[in-house]
């Protein structure tokens, strides 16, 4: 498959993910890479089982523009897929296994998997739609000790068959850094999934981006080569946010958790010492209501928090256990770095209780982002904390459309300008702060009120573990706002309905937010309905409400 060159003629070097490979081979390949614990491998060993990945997938008849779908926990398993199916020029379709059978089956068919990788837990989600998937031929079953279940889905082989039955080594060929490496579809409030996609040429931007924005600026939260990683977003979301192609470019200790359990997820921070992870609120929510955790020391652990906005009452309680917690910012559409909340060198000396106030901010671009923020008309709003309008966006790694979707497309682009759907303003310094999703601004009298401030001001109540606003009808004013809360533990039975609503009018008083933002009512709640990401599920409890 190697290409071959004349005397004089240069190498045309494409952008392809293969190459991301090259350096920890050199710098660290000794380096581990743990799955919970069950396995240790070396990058050495890594590279073989991608090798032997491509080879065993080409055997089973997989060529370039065949579509590989993947159901699977974070694992070795699903990195080497990250590497091996868009290196041999396939697309790699990470499916969400938390959707619905009827949107797995509807994503599959769209996407035209033909090949499915699928972990024993997750049978019965392919089994209800088996008898209506359109494109799939082979069908690899993925298991942790090597057993077989009972299934009407025939099976080709095991994972691990496969590669013990393919070459240690696999030409990996070279093709143009624009070709699609990866797709997946976002979840959506309404209508059906959409899928995005992202080629070769954006996942190495995108890597080398995000090296530069978490390894280059001092602060809390640097990735470095001494780190050790793991996530706590699914690989299946937004590629565990791109991270697993950084962290593997420089060669760091990475450490894959299988299925999310807070024992599990506590036992490998501290066995396995991990020292940087990203993961939506509700990921951090858990582990910090944990009272284990109170036990340990954390202060060696950097979290980056994404996929909804980190309150300060969030932020300080994982600040109060030695974490050092900032968000980011992107959406699936994006890849998905946007913005991340590194500080300034002045900042740095500031108190805690003014440090908190940045590091929950939705953060300064990334290298090569543009970021503006835009009122109706498409009129540029000045950076003054409080002109709020539509985030657009421009950068190298942002998705060119919804697969086979152009009316879709054609919201999403323009005038040159990805769209994102958020609302937000810039501050002074540069920091972007989205106060909502402009679907879920609240319209009250003429006037909008930001559902996630209300949310972060209620989440400082000592008694609130969580918090979630929206607004619903009102024949007099439009909309009004309603929240809901989750109490914790410790305050159940202790701290009433009234008592939250009291403490937001204070806010009110102390000029947080106007009179006419304090909600009607807070009704305390067990739970909050959440989307197949984490974030909460506002569509649920508007049809709840009554909104």
């Amino acid at each position: 498959m190697s290409a071959t060159y004349e005397p004089g003629q240069s190498y045309n070097y494409q952008l392809l993910i293969k190459h991301i490979l090259e350096m920890p081979l050199v710098f660290s390949p000794n380096q581990e890479i743990v799955y919970r614990d069950k396995l240790r491998l070396t990058y050495r060993q890594l590279n073989e089982r991608i090798h032997r990945l491509a080879g065993g997938l080409e055997k089973l008849g997989v060529k370039k523009g065949d579509v590989v779908c993947v159901f699977d926990y974070d694992s070795n398993r699903y990195l080497e897929c990250f590497f091996a199916v868009p290196m041999m020029g396939a697309v790699l379709h990470t499916q969400n296994w938390r959707l619905s059978p009827d949107q797995i089956l509807y994503t599959m068919n769209h996407a035209e998997d033909k090949v499915v990788f699928i972990h024993t837990d997750f049978l019965p989600l392919l089994e209800a739609v088996w008898d209506q998937i359109q494109t799939v031929k082979t069908v690899i079953l993925i298991t942790e000790d090597g057993s077989r279940p009972a299934s009407k889905i025939p099976f080709a082989a095991e994972y691990e068959e496969v590669l013990a039955g393919a070459a240690p080594s696999y030409d990996f060929p070279d093709f143009d850094e624009n070709t699609r490496a990866t797709t997946f579809y976002t979840t959506g409030t309404t209508g059906l999934p959409k899928g995005v996609y992202f080629s070769h040429r954006q996942l190495v931007l995108h890597a080398q981006a995000l090296m530069i924005v978490t390894g280059s600026y001092e602060g809390i939260g640097r990735m470095r080569s001494t780190d050790v990683y793991m996530p706590m977003t699914p690989m299946f979301h937004v590629h565990a946010w791109g991270v697993p192609y950084a962290a593997t470019m420089i060669g760091v200790k990475q450490v894959y958790p299988g299925r999310y359990e807070p024992e599990m997820l506590l036992k490998l921070i501290l066995m396995e010492k991990v020292t940087f992870s990203h993961c939506v609120p509700t990921i951090i929510q858990m582990l910090v209501s944990n009272p284990f955790v109170k036990q340990l020391d954390l202060s060696h652990w950097k979290v980056v928090i994404g996929g909804a906005a980190l309150s300060k009452g969030l932020a300080l309680a994982a600040m109060e256990l030695g974490i050092q917690i900032y968000a980011a910012y992107g959406m699936s559409e994006t890849c998905p770095l946007l913005t991340l909340c590194n500080v300034k060198p002045w900042m740095l000396d500031l108190p805690k209780e003014k440090l908190v106030d940045y590091y929950t901010k939705t953060g300064i671009p990334a290298p090569l982002v543009y970021v503006r923020v835009r009122d109706a008309r498409g009129n540029e709003l000045p950076h003054d904390g409080k002109s709020a309008g539509e985030v657009v966006v421009r950068a190298p790694w942002l998705t060119q459309g919804y697969h086979k979707d152009p009316e879709r497309t054609k919201e999403l682009w323009r005038d040159g300008w990805l769209h994102t759907g958020d609302v937000a303003n810039i501050d002074e310094e540069g920091y972007l702060q989205i106060t909502d999703r402009i679907k879920d601004v609240i319209k009250t009298g003429g006037e909008w009120i930001s559902s996630l401030e209300l949310e972060n001001l209620l989440s400082q109540h000592e008694a609130v573990l969580e918090a979630a606003a929206i607004g619903i009808p009102d024949s007099k004013w439009g909309e009004r706002p309603f929240m809901v809360a989750v109490l914790k533990a410790d305050f159940q039975g202790k701290v009433s309905s009234d008592d939250l609503k009291k403490f937001l009018t204070e806010m009110s008083e102390g000029g947080r937010i106007p009179k006419y933002g304090i909600p009607d009512r807070v009704e305390i709640v067990s739970e909050i309905p959440k989307t197949s990401v984490g974030k909460i599920n506002k569509i649920a409890l508007r049809k709840t409400y009554g909104a």
